[in-house]
């Protein structure tokens, strides 16, 4: 029997990180499936979703252990079974002025219809006119069925002045 597993990594970043958690996912008879690993805040972050042989676990877990000591902290957590969610993906770009609360606002009004945000990637960057900071997000979120996809957009739209940002929205692929 398999078992899905998690590993959410942080730790100082160094070269050879990412192919010590390949090692160790090799070495236990597992099979890499998924990730998001990233340099955030100077620190290697991330979560790999891996699939192994339940007597690999033991291994997979002693192998986590041998990278801790190399100042990588892993923690294994079980996966759930994939699940189908019902609804409409669609992908959401945003980018305005950097500010607080731009996220908090955003994601209130996604919670508020019932929109799942399936992933979430955000940065600052330099404007080109201006060299004021500029805030961009980028989601993926899936809309359940009985919400439309305009219903969101509107929604965003209401909020959008208030925080000075553009939305664009898009059927995901």
């Amino acid at each position: 029997m398999t078992v899905s597993v998690i590993l959410t990594v942080v730790g100082s970043d160094r070269p050879g990180l990412t192919q010590a958690l390949a090692d160790a996912v090799l070495a236990a008879g597992g099979n890499w499936l998924e990730s998001h690993l990233s340099r955030l805040g100077g620190k290697y972050v991330g979560s790999v979703l891996v699939e192994l042989p339940e007597e690999g676990l033991a291994r997979l877990e002693q192998a986590a252990r041998e990278i801790d000591t190399a100042g990588l902290k892993v923690a294994l957590v079980g996966a759930d079974a994939e699940s189908r969610t019902e609804g409409q993906a669609l992908m959401l770009e945003l980018v305005g002025q950097d500010r607080p609360g731009i996220v908090r606002e955003v994601t209130t009004v996604l919670a508020g219809l019932g929109v799942n945000i399936e992933d979430f990637a955000t940065s600052r960057e330099n404007s080109s006119m201006s060299g004021a900071l500029l805030f961009r997000a980028s989601a993926r979120l899936m809309v359940p069925a009985g919400t439309s996809p305009e219903a969101v957009q509107q929604a965003l739209e209401r909020i959008s002045g208030e925080i000075m940002v553009d939305f664009t929205m898009s059927a995901a692929s």
